[in-house]
């Protein structure tokens, strides 16, 4: 078993995978050593530790590596296929999540899309604090071609990208046909087809191993299992408990607080924060649209069928979208700027100082307020927008 394990951790089976794909490392002409002072951290402490070993070989798109050292470097020979994993990929990162999520909401269901972000805040969270428990390294570069630098510093294991694409898809297709009709084959296809995309895309991108994206899916699998009892037990909770919302507030900024620390910065508790801080605000928002006996759901008996796309319903959904997103990006964007500044001027912190938003204290209620109030606006002031303008 440890020799399987190890077979699939290898960075090695990686590498391979991403040359079936069209996509090589191009050796960087040897360069000097770096000065003492320039050596990485974990190579001054007489070791290597997950960073280090992977800060020396960062991308950039373009392949040229950033403060003008040589470094390797890398050639696509398959654009289709490198475009359609890049895209698979950012279907887990939060330019997707902010769009494709609300847009279940205003476009087909609020009830499909709290399903869908109580399971996406709870994989998530599980997966991330496993990364940080475990701490098992990402694939080495070389041998494997790493086309993400944000998340370098993160531990590898399990993929929350593989998490997150199998919770999604397959929370969607167990709640759905209660809900609207459709041919189920049809959608289990689309379930199978875009996890596995999204899973194999951290493969091409070099960001996980093997095991990680396994784990993922199957971590997130056993969640869904064990919950999916639960979840009409939960939703008549999170709709009518008068302590429903102060259990959806309290619970994730508590979690926040208390992710574990490393002897780094990584980006896994901001994003951690994000995702029950988005979770939070539906949460509560849900429960306000409930209290006031407007939920936003299709009417008629259940299941209803899909909407017709006329030339009509596709320019309202586009004006839908459109406009959401524009609310959503001016929240995250008034309510950051606002929380940052509150938060240095309380710990009296030079404004110039974006360091500073690494440090617990500020990171995370800058960032959970920030995205509380997404998740409200979302919720509860988007649709009735709409109606406003006779969008919906």
């Amino acid at each position: 078993m440890l020799e399987l394990l190890a077979y699939l951790h290898d960075p090695e089976l990686v590498a391979r995978f991403q040359r079936r794909c069209g996509l090589f490392l191009v050796e960087a002409a040897p360069h000097s050593a770096p000065a003492e002072t320039e050596r990485p951290r974990g190579q001054l402490r007489g070791r290597w530790d997950h960073q280090d070993k992977n800060s020396n070989y960062k991308f950039k798109e373009n392949g040229c590596a950033a403060g003008g050292r040589s470094r390797p470097q890398y050639e696509v020979r398959n654009w289709l296929l490198h475009f359609l994993f890049l895209i698979s990929s950012g279907l887990g990162h939060e330019i997707s999540y902010i769009t494709c999520l609300p847009c279940i909401h205003w476009n087909l269901d609020p009830f499909l899309c709290r399903r869908l972000v109580n399971m996406w805040t709870v994989v998530m969270y599980v997966g991330q604090v496993m990364k940080d428990v475990l701490k098992l390294p990402r694939p080495l570069s070389p041998p494997v071609v790493k086309l993400e630098t944000r998340v370098d510093a993160e531990y590898g294991l399990p993929s929350t990208h593989a998490m997150a694409a199998t919770a999604i898809s397959f929370t969607f297709l167990l709640s759905a046909p209660s809900r609207i009709q459709f041919q189920f084959e049809v959608g289990l296809l689309i379930a199978v087809t875009l996890s596995s995309l999204v899973c194999l895309s951290r493969l091409y991108t070099g960001m996980h191993s093997v095991l990680d994206v396994i784990s993922g899916a199957l971590i997130s699998a056993v969640l869904l299992f064990l919950t999916y009892p639960y979840w009409e037990t939960f939703d008549h909770f999170q709709l009518t408990s008068h302590i429903s919302p102060v259990v959806a507030l309290a619970l994730p900024l508590f979690l926040s607080y208390t992710y574990p620390e490393l002897d780094h910065y990584s980006t896994t508790r901001g994003d951690t924060t994000t995702i029950l801080g988005v979770g939070a605000g539906c949460s509560v928002g849900y429960w306000v649209n409930e209290q006031l006996g407007q939920t936003f759901e299709p009417q008629g008996a259940l299941p209803v069928p899909l909407p017709t796309l006329t030339a009509n319903a596709l320019a309202a959904g586009v004006g839908r979208f459109l406009l959401g997103v524009t609310a959503l990006v001016a929240t995250r964007q008034i309510v950051k700027t606002a929380s940052l500044q509150v938060l240095y001027s309380w710990y009296r912190v030079p404004k110039s100082d974006t360091t500073a938003q690494r440090r617990r204290e500020i990171e995370v209620p800058y960032k959970f307020a920030t995205y509380t109030s997404v998740g409200l606006v979302n919720s509860i002031l988007v649709n009735r927008v709409f109606i406003l303008l006779g969008l919906l």
